[in-house]
Parts: structure tokens; sequence; C-alpha cells
């Protein structure tokens, strides 16, 4: 017998050897580079009754994929049954568990004074703890992790040998003896108690985790999140709060029956949830923000920690800024010696860089927005093999790669922005290991279109392979289809802030016809200049005075406070824009929503990607049913004219109309564009089914006044629900369109 899938790591071979010995059957079970192989003799009914329940009393972390018999003569083998040594040899095909929240088992020993674990922040078992993060090579097994360095003593080791224990060959097993040790920098004492009574009396300490390094804070002390909001260099950008139960989340957040169920989940994510207005979480630690992202503990530390601190955590990653997350123990000492006031470490060495993982609900079922801790590396399974193996190397910002094989996308973790050499070291050292763990050797390797990609030069770059560049926003609607298990053809609305286009222009507001070998740009927002080129991203102003010369030919009206805020240098970048001087035009959708928070006066200038169109969704009144009208221009492609929406903004705020129902009227004008664009592209080509991607869609705002609307003209909808709709999906697009390039599929 062959099991193959997600059984390695997982209690999978305990499971067997239990199952086999209770129906009296003899043979052996072990692990191998393709999975879990065995052989199993006995009465015939007892066979079949073994296979019956092999895959449906699976264990909890386990995902069996396939399991492959075939018959051999009995072979008068002794009775009984065995678990043998691993098989390092041949092709590797084994899955890697990812890290996996703490069980009920374990926290019930973890408060327990009775047991020898009582207390102890590493305890973790087969169906529980780290296991992506301290995997070096395959087959999984201790010497090929970073549990390498400690050795069991004899009580774990007895636990270990017992097939009757439940850490029966789990191989993180360790204990207070013999496991990892805590230690808490410069204060003396307990390091438990001593980190919280620090976190308790407004201090900052950085705490190493599972996949790096966090910096935790008192979540209801307004002094001690804006110290860390300070030392951190993060003005505005929310932190995630770390609570003790759903009872304290609720106390915080709404949650519903689909949130509390993803809160609670094995993976662990951050949930954004709309925050409660009697909430007692700190004003700095989510300024202006609706919504609030939690987390409930994942590892036996948090559990312990946030007990003793009694109290909600901000639980924030351990960097500077944008940077990488720490997750080596010197780098951490010294990058965030400036920020927290102590270090709570361990001497378990990370193996591989992983943030939390964010998430929401939408429509009743789990949508990421990080995909990273708990999820990564389990695979995205797609409906059509791979001819041949993929690397694809993903977009700059959000970054994620993806290698590929059979039915199997290994989308990677949450690498970041591709703006240092910090990042990119992660990005090249994670497609390494990946290569490792999974055996891809890629023959094709997809890329972007934009040349100075640091990720299209990393596959420029390499040898011996197969290039194939992916438009970005094709990669956006290929990744919404892979994602919903269809290859279209589909009316694709793929809306973000900036991809590379055909063209050579700057897109980001388009609808594509579609399928995953190709596409043709059906449509698009009309075009408006970026004065200043990035600067333009980076001061969402210059984009209003852009739209607005479009919008008033030139001569906007008077009594706008956007133009008064910036007089200054207003007449000299609308001159620029004018001129087309380092104005590069683009028809993107962020820009748009740039354009108008700047209008409404939510944000002259940035602190982080994507804020100005954050905050005005957080400003629109929920309540408001109006909207604007943008005209259409019928051409081939078709154009959306932004400029009337812009113009309908800026009426309304010299009439008075409150902003807050400005902000929702244009949204739902926004999603009425969509939906005209849509009508349109259907009358052309017959389509009825649209895929919705790209940044902007993480607007749930927009998403749900969107779908409302095509759903009454009687469009079926796509959204992203297994990987992010953001950059960080892009990876898996621009997989499954190579693929169906090198399987030579029709072009659309």
């Amino acid at each position: 017998m062959r099991v193959e899938g997600v059984v390695q790591g997982v209690g999978f071979r305990p499971f067997v050897y239990a199952l086999a010995t209770r129906l009296g059957l003899g043979g052996f079970v072990g692990n191998d580079m393709d999975g879990v192989f065995a052989e199993i003799e006995g009465p015939a009914a007892a066979v079949s009754a073994f296979l019956r329940q092999l895959e449906r009393d699976a264990p909890p972390l386990a995902h069996v994929e396939r399991v492959t018999t075939s018959r051999l003569p009995p072979g008068h083998k002794k009775s009984g049954f065995t678990i043998v040594a691993s098989e390092p040899d041949g092709r590797r095909r084994a899955l890697v568990p990812p890290d996996t929240t703490t069980c009920a088992d374990c926290q019930r020993e973890l408060a327990d004074p009775a047991d020898r674990r009582f207390g102890y922040p590493f305890i973790n078992c087969t169906n529980c703890g780290p296991r992506f993060t301290i995997v070096r090579d395959v087959p999984y097994d201790r010497p090929l992790t970073t549990m390498a360095g400690f050795t069991m003593c004899e009580r774990c080791a007895a636990e270990y040998h017992d097939p009757a224990d439940r850490r029966f060959h789990a191989q993180p097993t360790c204990c207070p003896a013999c496991g990892p040790t805590l230690t808490l920098t410069g204060v003396p004492g307990d390091p438990l108690t001593g980190a919280a009574g620090l976190l308790t009396s407004g201090h900052i300490v950085a705490i190493k985790g599972l996949g790096g390094y966090h910096l935790a804070a008192d979540a209801t002390n307004d002094k001690a999140a804006a110290t860390l909001r300070a030392r951190k260099h993060r003005e505005d950008k929310p932190f995630a709060v770390l609570v003790t139960d759903l009872d304290q989340a609720r106390r915080l957040c709404d949650v519903d029956e689909a949130a509390a169920r993803l809160l609670t989940s094995p993976e662990r994510p951050i949930v954004l949830l709309p925050k409660r207005p009697d909430s007692p979480v700190a004003h700095s630690v989510a300024p202006g923000n609706r919504q609030l992202g939690v987390l409930l503990p994942y590892t036996p530390l948090h559990h312990l920690l946030i007990q003793e601190t009694a109290r909600p955590l901000v639980l924030t990653s351990g960097n500077v800024s944008d940077e990488p997350i720490a997750y080596r123990d010197e780098d951490a000492l010294t990058r965030l010696q400036g920020i927290a006031h102590a270090f709570l470490t361990h001497d378990r060495p990370i193996h591989v860089r992983t943030d939390d993982s964010v998430a929401r609900v939408h429509n009743g079922r789990p949508a990421l927005i990080r995909r990273s801790r708990g999820y990564v590396p389990s695979p995205v399974t797609v409906h059509r093999p791979f001819p041949r193996p993929v690397l694809a190397c993903g977009a700059e910002l959000k970054n994620t790669f993806c290698l590929a094989k059979e039915r199997h996308a290994f989308v990677s973790q949450h690498i970041g922005d591709l703006e240092n050499a910090e990042t990119l070291r992660s990005f090249t050292e994670g497609i390494g290991h990946f290569k490792r763990l999974f055996d891809i050797e890629p023959r094709l390797v997809a890329h972007d279109l934009h040349p100075e990609y640091l990720s299209t030069k990393y596959a420029l770059d390499l040898d011996d392979v197969e290039l194939i560049g992916v438009q970005h926003h094709h990669a956006h609607i290929a990744s919404c289809l892979a994602d919903n298990g269809t290859d279209g053809p589909v009316i694709g609305v793929a809306f973000d802030g900036t991809g590379y286009g055909t063209d050579g222009t700057i897109w980001g507001g388009e609808f594509l016809v579609a399928d995953l070998a190709g596409f043709e740009r059906a449509g698009h927002l009309a075009p408006v200049p970026m004065p200043g080129g990035a600067a333009a991203i980076r001061e969402p102003w210059r984009m209003a005075a852009a739209y607005l010369a479009a919008a008033y030919d030139g001569a906007p009206p008077d009594g706008l406070d956007v133009i008064r805020r910036n007089q200054d240098r207003w007449a000299a970048v609308t001159a620029m824009a004018g001129k087309g001087v380092n104005s590069p035009v683009t028809s993107s959708a962020g820009r748009l929503f740039d354009a108008v928070a700047a209008l409404l006066g939510i944000r002259d200038a940035i602190n982080y990607e994507g804020q100005a169109a954050v905050e005005l969704e957080q400003g629109a009144d929920v309540t408001e049913v109006g909207w604007y009208r943008s005209g259409l221009v019928n051409d081939m492609p078709f154009m959306i004219w932004g400029f009337d929406l812009v113009r309908a903004v800026a009426d309304d705020l010299r009439a008075g109309v409150r902003r807050e129902a400005v902000a929702a009227r244009f949204h739902h004008g926004v999603a009425a564009a969509i939906e005209a664009g849509c009508l349109l592209t259907r009358s052309r080509t017959g389509l009825a089914t649209v895929a919705l991607s790209g940044g902007v869609f993480q607007n749930l705002l927009l998403l749900r006044e969107t779908e409302r609307r095509l759903t009454a003209r009687g469009f079926t909808v796509l959204t992203h629900s297994r990987v992010p709709c953001n950059d960080g999906g892009i990876s898996l697009g621009q997989a499954v369109v190579a693929a169906a390039r090198d399987d030579g599929r029709a072009v659309s």
C-alpha cells in the first residue's frame, strides 16, 4: 500500500500501526520520499476493513490525496505489526505539513500541574506543533529538523517509541528536561513571569515565535501602542491583536459563526473583524479603522503569555517599517534592540522565515489576504496537471513564488516587497528550499512582463529553462480561475494599483476576456497621467490634480480643499501632467481611489501601500444607497470615464454633501461602472461568468456591491478564497498560465 498527500509529520504511521494492530493484521509501515508505504497481511475481511478505515479515520492534520494498493502472495511473516526505518532514497513526492496550532490534548497537559510538561512553552505531539518552520529536508524525521540538536531524554524517548502513546514517532517531542529553553534578556527570574510583568507595565517585548520574532505590547495601553508605532516607524498601519479566546475576541469585535470557525481553525490566521464601538483596544492600535485584526494563541508560549497578562496584546511582525520579519537570533537582537525593552527568546532555531497569515470571511468562507504560516507549504491542488515542472516568480509587491508539478502548486509563504537585499535573499533561498523539499527542477519559468522587477530579473538570469512572460492582470485572472478550479473563458475584471501592460503603459483598471492560456483587453478605465511617476503613488493629491484637470478641462472649480492644502505645488504638478513630463499614463483603479481619497481630505500622502483606498472605504457611510454615473466610450477596447466619478465627487463636496455619503456613492459608482463594462462585454462575447481579482477587491464595500449588481444581472461571479486576490496570488496565476501554454491549449 502507498499513501500520498500530507501524511508525514501528522501521526500517520502511528495511526496505521494502531489500526492494523486493532484489526489483528501483520506487516509494517514507514516513510519514504513519496509519503507512507506499508505492507498489510491478514484475513481478507480485516484487510478490507483496514482500507475502509484508513481514509475515513485519518489523523486530523493528515490530508490523504491518493491510496494505491497491489496484492502480494502471503509472505508468512512473523505475527505483529511494526514501524520501520524511513527510506531516504528516491524521488521526493511527500508533502511537508504546515505549522499547526496547539491541540486540545496538549493544552490540557499545559494547564495540568500534575503533568510533567505543565507550563512548558514547547509542548507538542503528533497532532500539533512546529513543522514547516523547522524542516530542513525530507523525509520528515527529527535529524532533518532544527530539533536535531536536542537529544530526547529517557522519558520522552519511551513515549516516542511506545505505540500506545500520543507522541509515538512525533518528531519534535521534548520536555523541560531535554527540549528548548525559554530565556528573557536582562530580567532575572522566570522568563514568562518577567515578560508578562514588562508587558503589563507598558513595555515592549520582542518574542521569538514559530516563523520569526514578534513585537508585543499591551493592546489596552495607548501609550505603549503609540511608542511601539513610533519606534517601528509604522505611522498608521493597524496592528494585530492577540486575544485569549473567542469570548475575549467577541468583546473586541463582532464575530459571527464563520469568523469563529476561522479564528479557531488549525491554521490560526489573523482575522479581520468589525471592531465594536465599546472595544477596550487603545486608539493607537488601529487608528481610524473600523476593523481589527484578531488572532487566537497558536503556540504554547502564546497560551501561557496571554494567560499571564490577562489582557489583549499587540502582536506585530518583528521588523522596522517594511523590512522582512527577523527570525535569526543575532539579527533580531541587532535590528530590534532599538524597539524592544527585552527579548523573550529560545534556543530552537527557525529554519524558514514565515509571517502570520491574514484572512477575512466573505460569503461565509475564508478569503486569504496573506497566505503564510499555517497554510504553507500545503499545495494548491489544480484540476489539470502541469505538463512540465514550473517555477513562477511572482510580482514585486507582496511577493510569493510558486513551484509546481503534477497537480500540485506549492505557493510560497509571504516573502514581502522585493525592494531590498534581505527580502531578495528570502526569495532566492526560499526557491532553493522548496526545490529540495518537493524535488522540483523547473523546466518552465514564468515571470512578470515588467523588466525592472527583481523577480523578473531573477528569472531572466536563469540558465537551461524556457521563459514565459505573463502579463500582470492576466496572471490575476488566471489565479482566480485556478482558485475556483476552472479554465475559463471568463470576463476578467482586474482592478489594482500597478501592472505593466502589453503596450508599455501602467495598467490597473482592466476588463479582460481571458482563459488560462491567453487574453484580450476588452476595456479599461480611461488613462490619466501620474504626475511625478512613483511620487503620485506616495502622494495621492497628485492623482487628484490629474483627475480634476481631466474632469474639468484643466480648470477645476474654486472651493476644493485639496487645491488649497497643496496650493504651493499645485500649478507645477498640473503643468507637469499636462505636458507629460515625468507623468506616465495609467488606467489604474488604485490611482482613481487615491484621487478621491485626497479630494475628500482623507489622505494627501500615504505611509503604507494602499492606505488612501483603505481609509476611503473605512470612511464610507454603509447606509448610503446613492451612486455616481460614469460615461463609457464604446470602442474596442472600451473606456470607462473615471473622470465622471471624480467630477461627481467634487460637485457633491462643493454642494455640502456629507463626506461619508460621498465616499459611499463613489464606491457604488465604481461597482456600477464594472457592471456596465461586464454587460457590454457579454453582449460582444456571450460570456456570463465574471472573475474578480486584484488588490482593489480587498475592499469589501466595493466587492459586495459589485457582486450584488452582477448577480442581479445574471452573471456567475468568481472570487478568491485559497490564495489572495492581491499580488500574493500572482505566482499561482503565472504558473497555470505557463502550464496552459505548455499544454498547447488554444489562446482566447
